[in-house]
């Protein structure tokens, strides 16, 4: 099997690099082979994240019902946290947070999907990109959770540093136990066994087994590994209910116990690979959970005192909702204890990247917590906690503990011993604060969160209130981080066209000997306009490069071609390689008689949810002629159905007269809700050319007449108009040019 010496240089071929100097790290690789000392091996890193795991769900946290042992041998070996917080009360966000970094006051994800699914972004850096620049294999097995349900995207797995994926993209389908596919990488992978309705073959199952092959093919290299069952998510669907089968519980709750109690099995497997391939000793496991204890599907946490001693359920901000389990577990590196450091999940980027020896972004909300896990010195502290809320489902305990409140607008703090929890009567976080109801709690008394002592400790409210705004951000700008890729113009056969690539070093710390290459396919001539090295590179500077890149005349039109930025650096702790892939495509052939633009092919179309409609199938399959589209009960056939934020390209090539159309919300979205509310604009090459006000399903369709002589591409723009996606389902009717 390959070392990790060898894969770094390795990649660097497979990057097109070689004509760049070699990293020490790789220049090593052709030495004679020697022993790898104690300071150079970097450990394995297995993050392994339950769904809807409850505080008091495990054994080692006071459960007595379920069997968990596997997970409390782990627990009594290593360090048990028993404060450690999900960034948020249900899955979307925090899961977001726990990859990036971010609290939900400043993470791109900050709601679970009302509609269309939340969605990472170019500049979201996750812990996956943090470590794979440092040479580490990564996996994501399990539930990703953002979508679109697309492979080829920014915010798939493989867009964001895992360089394998098996399991579910999408939020929705992660809730299917028996799916009849699951994604691996880009595609989908039937699974047959689960054909029309058949339950042959279990999910979990199935990522087990990917995970433990994962272990096995890069046990003799650094690798982080990100597994995320599904269990014990609702609903309870389990193949048998084992040891709870006598119990006199109903069926539901006896499916829970054993989606437990499986989970726990999946942690004694993984552990048990990693003793069995010698590896456990220079491996790191956190165990963990993404919020507080769910009640959908018949279960009774209740049953289970599955929240333990504290109040609150999944998508409560009390402490049952966000308060988790967390493990960490490494024979010989992490010595056995307890640990009440208030630990947010934000904590597991830095604390991955201290530990793999990889520079972090400064601009995230974690701290690491690599010095707590090796007991070398007292890990940093936060100044406190923050929680952001945003749910519109309704579950009745969790609405009850929220007194009737669980749809508000709600965020909290913790600072030391103090928790403020407050809700919105609308939603708007801009509301004045007098306008918010606070609640205030002393953990180190009432643990529960039973008293609200907020009216005899008014200065202590006014503090927090203070710490909940200066929290939020309404748009986080993030500070560039790695490598980024940008394509400037149309790729036509023969003519060139500029890429733009930059190497941010988004870290504390001055890089050394930066260089950035363009690799293009086959064929393309590529040739750098500006200097591709910088040394150094200092912290919060970029290293920017321009190639001017030229497709063969031959190259076909209408395909899709990767181009690849990589850049490496010599960081403080060794060799760092970052890479960005955009794909351009060569233009379809320009119209040369009238037509309807759902009858040419686009050059790109990227939408918020599914792919752009083009027949009657409501954003599920891509096929045929233009679908009818309903304005205010009158059908126009020819049209094109997206869903905001959409771009919609088209290659005129200069050729075409007018483009007519109608724009407007369409009736399949206003028959859902009156809510949905877009923005449609017309732009050609950059430029706009026409744009609407405000678009609602009451306010009707908008014409659209524009000349574009000239124009060589057109994009068709829909954004969404007041600050929520769901419902903006939007259609461009009777699209069409006109060709001189």
């Amino acid at each position: 099997m390959p070392t990790r010496r060898h894969f770094l240089a390795g990649s660097a071929a497979a990057v097109g690099l070689t004509a760049l100097p070699a990293a020490p790290e790789a220049r090593a690789a052709a030495d004679e082979p020697r022993a790898e000392t104690a300071a150079e091996a970097s450990p394995n890193l297995v993050v392994i994240l339950a769904d809807d795991l409850g505080y008091g769900d495990l054994g080692a946290y006071g459960q007595k019902l379920i069997t968990t042992p596997r997970i409390d041998r782990l627990a009594a070996e290593g360090l048990r946290f028993t404060d450690a917080y999900s960034t948020a009360a249900v899955c979307a966000p925090s899961r977001c947070s726990l990859l990036t970094g971010l609290h939900t006051g400043h993470s791109a994800v900050r709601a679970n999907p009302n509609g269309a699914p939340g969605a990472l972004k170019a500049g979201d850096t996750t812990f996956a990109e943090v470590l794979r620049a440092r040479g580490y294999r990564t996996a994501v097995i399990g539930k990703w959770g953002f979508g679109p349900e697309e492979g080829d995207q920014p915010s798939h797995p493989n867009a964001r540093g895992f360089e394998e994926f098996y399991g579910y993209i999408d939020h929705g389908h992660a809730h299917e136990y028996y799916p009849q596919y699951l994604w691996h990488n880009g595609a989908k992978e039937a699974i047959a066994a689960n054909a029309n309705g058949a339950k042959g073959a279990y999910a979990p199952q199935l990522i087990e087994q990917r995970a433990l092959d994962f272990i096995g093919a890069h046990a003799a290299e650094p690798f982080l590994l990100f597994l995320t069952p599904t269990v014990p998510h609702a609903p309870s669907d389990i193949p048998d209910v084992g040891a709870y089968a006598s119990r006199t519980w109903t069926q539901q709750n006896k499916g829970h116990a054993a989606q437990i109690t499986s989970f726990d099995t999946l942690v004694g497997k993984v552990t048990d690979r990693l003793r069995a391939l010698g590896i456990a000793e220079n491996t790191v496991v956190l165990v963990t959970s993404d919020n507080g204890p769910h009640e959908e599907g018949g279960v009774n946490p209740d049953l289970f005192d599955a929240n333990g001693p504290l109040r609150g359920y999944k998508r409560n901000l009390y402490e049952g909702g966000i308060r988790v389990p967390l493990i960490a577990w490494s024979p010989g590196r992490i010595g056995a204890g307890t640990s009440d450091r208030p630990t947010p999940l934000t904590d597991v980027l830095p604390t991955l990247a201290e530990l793999g020896g990889a520079p972090a972004p400064t601009d995230i909300d974690g701290l690491s917590a690599a010095p707590l896990l090796a007991a070398s010195a007292p890990a940093a502290r936060h100044n406190h906690l923050y929680w952001y809320r945003d749910e519109r489902g309704v579950t009745s305990r969790a609405n009850t503990q929220d007194g009737g409140r669980a749809t508000w607008l709600a965020e909290a703090v913790r600072k030391d011993r103090w928790k403020a929890v407050r809700f919105a009567p609308v939603r708007d976080h801009a509301l004045p604060d007098a306008q918010w109801q606070v609640e205030l709690y002393d953990l180190a008394s009432d643990l529960g969160e039973q008293r609200n002592v907020a009216d005899a400790n008014p200065s202590v409210v006014t503090g927090l209130v203070a710490l909940m705004r200066s929290s939020w951000a309404d748009a986080y700008v993030r500070k560039p981080f790695g490598v980024r890729a940008q394509v400037q113009d149309p790729a036509l056969p023969g003519q060139p066209f500029t890429v733009t690539g930059t190497l941010a070093n988004g870290s504390g710390r001055p890089w050394g000997r930066a260089l950035l290459a363009l690799q293009a396919p086959a064929g393309w001539q590529v040739q750098a306009t500006t200097p591709a090295g910088r040394d150094p590179l200092p912290a919060g500077a970029a290293l920017a490069v321009t190639w001017r890149v030229t497709p063969p005349a031959t190259a076909a039109p209408g395909t899709r071609w990767p181009l690849t930025v990589s850049g490496t650096a010599e960081a403080t702790s060794g060799p760092v390689r970052y890479s960005a892939t955009e794909r351009i495509v060569t233009v379809p052939p320009a119209p040369t008689a009238d037509a309807y633009l759902s009858d040419l092919a686009w050059v790109s179309a990227a939408n918020g949810w599914g792919p752009v409609e083009r027949d009657r199938s409501n954003g599920r399959k891509e096929a045929g002629d233009g679908t009818p589209i309903s304005f205010g009960g009158v059908t126009y056939p020819k049209g094109l159905g997206v869903h905001a934020p959409s771009e919609i390209v088209y290659h005129l090539g200069g050729s075409a007269d007018r483009f007519t159309a109608l724009v407007g919300m369409d009736d399949f979205s206003t028959d859902q809700s009156a809510t949905g509310a877009t923005k449609a604009s017309v732009r050609g090459d950059g430029k706009v050319l026409f744009t609407t006000g405000k678009l609602t399903g009451a306010g009707g369709p908008v014409p659209v007449d524009l000349d574009v002589r000239g124009v060589k591409l057109l994009h068709l723009v829909v954004e969404d108009a007041n600050a929520s996606t769901a419902f903006d389902h939007t259609s461009w009717a009777l699209a069409r040019v006109t060709v001189r």
